[in-house]
């Protein structure tokens, strides 16, 4: 190993095609993203137009990608080959990662490890939090965005760790809800940031309505009807907004709740794009123990495929 080695991962979902450069002392060289171009009224993208939209943006990718790595030496290349670990987990968009990152790692002659999108997710959260440390113990993790909301159970393995899924929401994601509200109030495609600019504007009293959960799952398709009733019946897009993300962090708060009650007191590890909305991340951490991403590590990248790479080659040594 020399002191410039590192490693590369790959990680192509559904709205973002990224690449990552990590030194193999830890340190990020390179944190590459490219969002798919989502047309404009249009709530997300097909499967198949999301393959097609990689392979037009991995070249880009790999042109800038090229002035990080310089002289250095990739020991290691890593991707995102499914959605999370289940049995039969796969989406066709991830396909444009693993021959990317299978090409790569057969010309450089480096070994090629694969992992979950979603433990890329809480890698990005860990790495970024300075809190890889929890690797070490078990702990809770939420994933949350516009494809998935999901609650698991994370425990260390050698080079890595498992995670079982626990609950989560049992309609709607909460990503999703958000995105068709703003969308909805004629926001853009991905309309999260723009619906929590709008939130934090409200200064009105924020409607509280019933949170609808049950054994550690939450039903949010009733919040995106509440929430158009409410648009329609005040065309205030503010409190529309803060109502969104007063009802999302209430249930994500719930379901910590019921956790720490079946489970005990626990850490909470929270990725996604969802997590590093401002007014969640205040809610939960008033009552429990949480960390999350920084916001460039919470939406879609590869900086936790990288960090899981390095676990995996180094654990390989």
């Amino acid at each position: 190993m020399t002191d410039k080695s590192a490693v590369l991962a790959f990680d192509t979902s559904n709205y973002t095609t990224s690449a990552a450069l990590l030194a193999t002392d830890g340190e990020l060289i390179a944190n590459l993203k490219k969002p798919l171009a989502v047309k404009a009224g249009e709530r997300g993208l097909r499967q198949s137009d999301a393959l097609f939209l990689h392979t037009v943006n991995i070249p880009d990718i790999l042109s800038e990608l090229r002035s990080f790595i310089g002289d250095r030496q990739i020991v290691a290349v890593g991707v995102s080959d499914r959605p999370r670990n289940t049995e039969g987990s796969y989406m066709p968009c991830f396909l444009c990662g693993v021959s990317c990152a299978e090409s790569a790692a057969t010309v450089l002659g480096a070994p090629l490890y694969r992992f979950s999108h979603q433990c890329g997710h809480i890698m990005a959260a860990l790495y970024s939090s300075g809190k890889t440390e929890l690797l070490s113990e078990e702990f809770a993790a939420f994933h949350i965005s516009g494809g998935t909301t999901e609650l698991v159970r994370v425990k260390p393995s050698e080079g890595g760790f498992e995670t079982e899924l626990l609950g989560g929401t049992s309609d709607l994601n909460a990503g999703q809800v958000i995105d068709r509200i703003g969308v909805y109030m004629g926001l853009s495609f991905p309309a999260g940031p723009e619906v929590e600019r709008l939130a934090l504007e409200n200064k009105k009293k924020i409607p509280k309505k019933k949170i609808s959960s049950d054994a550690l799952r939450i039903n949010l398709s009733g919040l995106e009807n509440l929430a158009v009733k409410l648009y329609k019946d005040t065309e205030d897009k503010s409190l529309t907004a803060a109502f969104v993300f007063d009802y999302i962090g209430r249930a994500i708060a719930s379901l910590c709740a019921e956790y720490e009650e079946r489970y005990g007191k626990t850490k909470f590890v929270c990725a996604g794009g969802v997590m590093c909305n401002s007014i969640i991340k205040r809610m939960l951490a008033e009552s429990f123990e949480v960390y999350f991403a920084e916001p460039l590590m919470s939406a879609d990248n590869a900086v936790g495929c990288a960090a899981l790479t390095l676990r995996a080659y180094l654990a390989g040594k």
